[in-house]
């Protein structure tokens, strides 16, 4: 919620003037909610003007956001590694051709959440207008969000943004499952190592036995 309104309020310059202008009033003359110099600032007048419930503004709509997103994310990025492996199996079988695990998942793992990002932009457009609302009562909950977003802006309307949103997410999850693959190699490799120092260590001891028989 801090984050939203310190980066949709501008300049203390342009905040002033749109205030003055009379465009984020809830009443003639009282602007929606006040400039916030930084984040605990920001944190103290949220907490003071609205309560527990103000920072918490848009946090079922979020989660409706996210875990939809995280799922999609996933789901995309094992169907297009699968894919891969299946395409390399059919129409690459002799090639020496060789990608490391940690640059697929930089290349599929950006692609995985750019389409996630681009299909969840109507659930993220949502909780930014839930959460920046401040004292107006534009919207009364998610569903009310929706209704009203569909039937004045129609389908733009709940996908405006949508390619900023790709534009974050895709180095976002391309680097975050470059460091699943890197570090799942990592431990599969130390996994590997002292599983054979084990076997190693056990056919030792059987031989010692057999010797001491």
């Amino acid at each position: 919620v801090m984050k939203q309104r310190m980066q949709v309020q501008g300049t203390k310059k342009s905040w002033a003037l749109t205030a003055t202008k009379g465009n984020i009033s809830q009443t003639p003359g009282a602007p929606m909610y006040n400039y916030y110099n930084g984040m605990f600032h920001a944190g103290c007048s949220i907490w003071r003007d609205h309560g527990l419930k103000g920072l918490y503004a848009g946090y079922w709509s979020t989660l409706a956001r996210d875990v939809p997103f995280a799922g999609l994310m996933v789901t995309f990025y094992e169907a297009m590694k699968e894919l891969t492996e299946y395409g390399k199996r059919k129409y690459l079988p002799e090639s020496n051709l060789h990608a490391s695990s940690s640059f697929e998942g930089l290349l599929l793992g950006g692609l995985a959440g750019g389409f996630s990002a681009y299909l969840t932009t109507p659930l993220d457009v949502i909780k930014t207008r839930l959460q920046v609302q401040g004292s107006t009562t534009s919207y009364n909950g998610w569903l009310d969000a929706i209704t009203k977003t569909w039937a004045n802006e129609g389908m733009s309307g709940l996908f405006k943004g949508s390619i900023p949103r790709i534009i974050w997410y895709i180095p976002a999850s391309a680097f975050t499952f470059m460091a699943v693959e890197f570090l799942r190699d990592h431990f599969n490799e130390k996994i590997d190592t002292d599983a054979r120092e084990l076997t190693g260590l056990s056919m030792d001891t059987r031989s010692e036995v057999e010797e001491a028989a």
